[in-house]
């Protein structure tokens, strides 16, 4: 590592709490605070919602990849910080700068290690999820006399069986990731230190696809669970109809009928 600090040649540079790197049109984000286990700083929350809204603003960017540093994704709040009077919520966007309001777009985790707490609650406010078959996930708030309420007692019953999640929630135990497969919580389970490569080989998959329309999918997948079920179609062209009338639209189609790879440009 180098010194940026002239004034003090005996400074090291600190190393950035969120690491963020572009592939193509996938965006990796890299939760970097190892010697905490990555735990969550009021810092790294508030880049992890920058990084996600230019993600949202950016045409070329398609989906994003969350991981964590050290072989662990993120184990929760940070203690010592929420000790100081700090919470790690971003306004609008909740814990970690996405629980409340994830991004438009797909949102991936590669989870290595440990996702315990407001880590697993981040887990749960991706689209995607890829685990190493070591990883364990856990909601543990009920051992620290506190509870899920970054999403954990939101979204949980929703993604697995209701009586599963009430015992995961109520007696905050470790839930192995080769577990959370066999109820497909988790799509695709990795070797250990393989998670990475392939939830940027699912993303690769992904981000092949048009961008508008993968946001687009993803909004009515999600907006539609509380739809009245006769408002349902006309409540989806908001999303749908817009992408209907778009140049990628025109693209897709010329690019099957000219037996080529369409060149998306996000309009």
């Amino acid at each position: 590592m180098t010194n940026e600090n002239p004034q003090n040649p005996d400074a090291v540079a600190e190393e950035p709490e969120l690491l963020v790197e572009e592939r193509g049109r996938v965006l990796v984000l890299t939760m970097n605070r190892p010697a905490a286990r990555n735990a969550m700083s009021m810092a790294m929350a508030h880049q992890i919602g920058d990084a996600l809204q230019m993600l949202d603003d950016r045409p070329d960017l398609s989906v994003a990849v969350i991981t964590g540093s050290g072989g662990t994704f993120c184990a929760g709040m940070d203690l010592k910080g929420f000790a100081r009077g700090e919470r790690p919520v971003v306004e609008g966007k909740g814990f970690a700068g996405l629980v409340r309001k994830p991004p438009a777009k797909p949102l991936i985790a590669a989870v290595e290690g440990y996702a315990l707490a407001g880590g697993f609650e981040i887990v749960l406010a991706c689209d995607l999820v890829v685990a190493s078959s070591a990883a364990k996930f856990g909601l543990p708030e009920v051992k620290r006399g506190l509870t899920a309420a970054a999403g954990g007692l939101l979204r949980l019953q929703h993604r697995i069986p209701y009586h599963l999640a009430m015992e995961l929630v109520l007696t905050g135990r470790m839930w192995p990731a080769t577990d959370a497969a066999e109820v497909h919580l988790v799509n695709r389970v990795a070797e250990p230190g393989q998670a990475l490569a392939v939830a940027l080989e699912l993303a690769d998959e992904v981000a092949a696809n048009a961008p508008l329309a993968l946001a687009a999918s993803k909004q009515v997948l999600v907006s539609s669970v509380d739809w009245p079920l006769d408002e349902k179609f006309d409540r989806q062209e908001e999303f749908v109809d817009p992408v209907r009338k778009s140049s990628d639209a025109k693209e897709g189609a010329a690019a099957f009928v000219e037996k080529r790879d369409p060149v998306w440009t996000g309009s």
